[in-house]
């Protein structure tokens, strides 16, 4: 099936991930346990049809029809749970007679899913893409399916504009996946514009149209029919968004007939469900329950009212004037600071347990109501500037008497199934007295629950806690007969040989050679095309490890990814880290340079030269392979693409519409191409135009508190290697190798300085410790020590989580190997850095020469 409409169906949560094991990232195909496919996909498909799978979706094609447009009006089918199974079957049924090509979610976990409170509400709803071949099957196709499916009910889908009032709805877009660059510089889904430019295929949560296009006659009475409900009427305005969830939106607004601002909470219906099936209005009407029966209390807002709009439900409460709690405890943590001092230890223990007491007492006070909060965490707490403790968002509380568990919870704070009633609280009690001191860090405990012991030793080595107070959090969290073995974590960490054997262990254990997809459990990302091979997520990283810090070879798994290295699957990145060219790089450190040069001249076959700039997955990675592999023409060619785009002014914000500041995704990895591209040709303006890329990643950084220079993403400050101040300093360290500036010195100081904070989140290499280990950043015997906070045993020797934290990677990016890599930079016998990182030649070789481009003093400008 050559041609595969729609797009690449991944999904952005990693809550789908988790369902199949529970030490690892999976796919719901390898889940032994159930089937959780549909019974659809049971059923034989027809003689001259295709198919495909994914992890999310089935597709379904006609072999012998006319090949679809590449764009055009397509219908979505929505249906709650009780309704997939019948609406399925039914588009089946209509579909495959008529020739018309179709997808649909593979299975309940997944449909749940993306259906849950925390799935992307641009997505939600979508359970069945069918695809049109104009606008006369268009409408055809909606008024058969609309009798068809008449008794089917789903989620109002957002970006789409809805056909009468039934589960169908519609929107311009994709039909096959074709990419472009959006203004922020990175590759996304495309269609064509007016003039058959590709433009970036906007998939947001409010349906639009295309302004090259129009809405078709027939849909215009559906359009007014939305344009028609209003909140005029209603005796409150809104004045601004609070939160937006699947479910519904949270809102600010104002009382029209007393003048107080309220708060109003909406319900979208067969939305936002949780594990017990619940959608957000079922929900929302147990809250008003709930926070009647809790009226007069100073630990719940007041109940002001509830009504409904359209088919929304909206309850009205008290608006509390308070900061939450995870705001307050990341402005105050000392660890993240460069300049923490003991003081500083002393005074944020003081203001935490102080607020934990209280916290502990408006808890309190809802149990001698007969409630559980059941959904205890940092974001639900405010506090006032007035001392009153404040619990927000009660749809999950349940009585106590009833010994129930919450169906939605935050991981880090989520109590064990034998906890029931008052001691779900009390367990998140006892999760939020070790999470005010060790930040997100029990989300790992389902991983190995002894943990929580060591933590708990970790907190009281750093902070001078209460006596006793995280003794008693850590036995409330482990239970009755829990054991501790500390040497199961860092026994020593200056014992290099031990240690890498023991992060080495973990890894090999892990190892599914008869698996096809992926040889090392890593990150969601790896379940992309070709993402179990590559080097961020992949089974080169893995390996480039391994052998980095003197470990191997490993003649199985080498075979395993030269023999998927030579038939990529479709849809395979190119890039440097998330691609083939980066295979290519790793089989050659290997040995294997004939595989490695073959996959090479497989990449030079595609359109790279239309990718984006950036080192992790385009044209500053490629062209440093190139240069790598020898084709200095077209590696030069890649630094004239990178130096044009140079030219547009980037913002000071990072992220979000900005174009990304840092390593892997910024101007620091055109700037390293430049540089290298001087070493190899000797030619000044390559300096030059690396200078200019630095100074726009500069730009967007920002001095925090501490004056350490960190990336602005407006919101946060980050100081990690992929997007963040240590990446920066890498390629800055570099440049100042062969041309002195002051002003790029002050700036490679004021970035190391973020390492010397003591805490980081995660463990991992590219967000994470491991990164600014790398890096060279801060006091770097500081931080190896500080990985004992997130190291798990796992088969009888270490591991590390990988990003969310919510379970076990090996891989390179986000988890153990990447750990291995950067303990083997500052530990090992032997040289080991990043790829195109490695110490820098005293002056360039100039060994190349041609005509045109950058090489013969071309300036640039500065775009900064």
């Amino acid at each position: 099936m050559t041609h595969r409409p729609g797009g690449s169906g991944q999904m952005d949560k990693y809550e789908l991930y988790c369902l199949v094991d529970q030490c690892f990232y999976d796919t719901l195909e390898h889940s032994t346990a159930v089937d959780a496919d549909f019974s659809m996909l049971h059923r034989s498909v027809p003689a001259g049809w295709s198919s495909a799978r994914t992890d999310t979706w089935c597709y379904f094609a006609p072999d012998n029809e006319p090949p679809l447009p590449s764009q055009g009006w397509k219908i979505h089918v929505s249906a709650r749970v009780e309704d997939a199974e019948k609406a399925i079957e039914a588009v089946w049924d209509y579909c495959l007679p008529r020739g018309i090509a179709f997808k649909f979610l593979r299975g309940m976990p997944v449909h749940v899913m993306v259906n849950s409170k925390a799935a992307s509400r641009a997505s939600s709803g979508k359970l069945i893409t069918v695809y049109p071949r104009d606008e006369a099957q268009l409408e055809l196709i909606l008024k058969e399916l609309d009798e068809l499916l008449r008794d089917v009910r789903g989620p109002y889908i957002l970006s789409d504009l809805r056909y009468n009032d039934g589960p169908l709805f519609v929107r311009y877009g994709g039909f096959a996946e074709r990419h472009c660059l959006s203004p922020s510089g990175e590759r996304v889904l495309a269609v064509e514009d007016e003039d058959g430019a590709l433009v970036p295929d906007v998939r947001g949560a409010t349906f639009s149209v295309p302004p090259w296009t129009t809405l078709p006659s027939f849909l215009e009475p559906q359009l007014a029919a939305r344009n028609s409900v209003t909140t005029t009427d209603l005796p409150y305005t809104i004045e601004s968004v609070l939160h937006f969830s699947n479910g519904g939106g949270v809102y600010l607004g104002r009382d029209k007939r007393t003048g107080e601002r309220v708060v109003l909470k909406e319900a979208r219906p067969h939305a936002g469900l949780d594990t017990a099936g619940r959608d957000a209005v079922a929900r929302i009407e147990h809250e008003r329950d709930i926070l009647e029966r809790l009226a007069g209390l100073p630990a719940a807002p007041a109940l002001l009212g509830y009504f409904t709009l359209g088919e929304h439900h909206f309850l009205v409460q008290e608006f509390v004037d308070g900061t939450p709690l995870q705001r307050r405890l990341v402005h105050r943590y000392p660890l993240t600071r460069a300049t923490c001092t003991e003081q500083d230890l002393a005074e944020y223990t003081e203001w935490a347990v102080e607020t934990l007491e209280e916290v502990a007492r408006a808890v309190g006070s809802l149990h001698e109501r007969g409630v559980v909060f059941g959904d205890l965490h940092p974001d639900n707490i405010l506090l006032t500037d007035d001392g009153r403790v404040a619990l927000i968002d009660y749809e999950v509380a349940t009585l106590a008497e009833d010994r129930a568990r919450a169906a939605l919870a935050h991981p880090a704070f989520a109590a064990p199934p034998d906890r029931q009633g008052v001691d779900v609280d009390r367990y998140a009690l006892a999760c939020l007295r070790l999470g005010l001191f060790a930040p997100q860090c029990t989300i790992m405990l389902p991983l190995h629950r002894p943990k929580v012991a060591h933590l708990g030793q970790l907190v009281k080595e750093t902070f001078p806690v209460p006596h006793g107070m995280i003794d008693a959090a850590v036995a409330t969290i482990a239970g009755a007969g829990a054991e501790h073995d500390p040497a199961a974590y860092l026994p020593d960490l200056t014992d290099w040989p031990d240690l890498r054997e023991r992060l080495a262990k973990a890894i090999t254990a892990s190892a599914t050679p008869g698996r096809d997809d992926r040889l090392f459990p890593g990150d969601v990302a790896q379940f992309q095309p070709g993402g179990g091979l590559n080097l961020a997520h992949g089974a080169a990283g893995v390996l480039f490890a391994l052998h980095s810090t003197g470990l191997g070879p490993f003649p199985e798994y080498e075979r395993w990814l030269r023999d998927r290295a030579r038939r990529p699957v479709q849809g395979s990145g190119l890039g440097l880290y998330d691609g083939l060219h980066g295979i290519a790089y790793v089989l050659d450190v290997l040995g294997h340079r004939e595989d490695a040069h073959d996959l090479v001249e497989v990449c030079l076959r595609e359109k790279w030269d239309r990718l984006e700039s950036a080192l992790i997955s385009g044209l500053s990675g490629i062209g440093l392979n190139l240069l790598h592999f020898g084709h200095t023409d077209l590696a030069l060619r890649a630094a004239d693409i990178c130096a044009e785009r140079l030219g547009t002014p980037v913002p000071e914000i990072s992220g979000g519409t900005n174009p990304r500041a840092g390593l892997m995704h910024g101007s620091s990895g055109p700037a390293l191409l430049f540089v290298h591209a001087y070493e190899r040709t000797g030619d000044s303006a390559l300096l030059d135009l690396a200078a200019t890329a630095l100074q726009q990643d500069l730009r967007r950084c920002r001095h925090s508190e501490d004056g350490s220079l960190q990336v602005n993403q407006g919101w946060r400050l980050l100081p990690y290697l992929d997007e963040g101040s240590a990446g920066i300093a890498l390629v800055l360290e570099r440049y100042l190798r062969h041309r002195h500036d002051e002003a790029f010195e002050t700036a490679l100081a004021e970035l190391r300085l973020a390492g010397r904070a003591r805490f980081f989140v995660q463990a991992g290499l590219f967000t994470g410790r491991a990164g600014l280990i790398v890096a060279g950043a801060g006091n770097v015997p500081e931080l190896v020590k500080g990985l004992r906070w997130h190291a798990l045993p796992h088969a009888g020797g270490l591991a590390f989580p990988g990003d969310q934290l919510l379970r076990l990677s090996m891989d390179f990016a986000t988890g153990t190997a990447g750990v291995l890599f950067a303990l083997g930079v500052v530990m090992g016998e032997r040289p080991c850095q990043l790829p195109f990182l490695e110490a820098a030649p005293e002056r360039p070789h100039p060994h190349y020469t041609t005509e045109g481009g950058v090489r013969h003093g071309t300036s640039r400008p500065a775009g900064s």
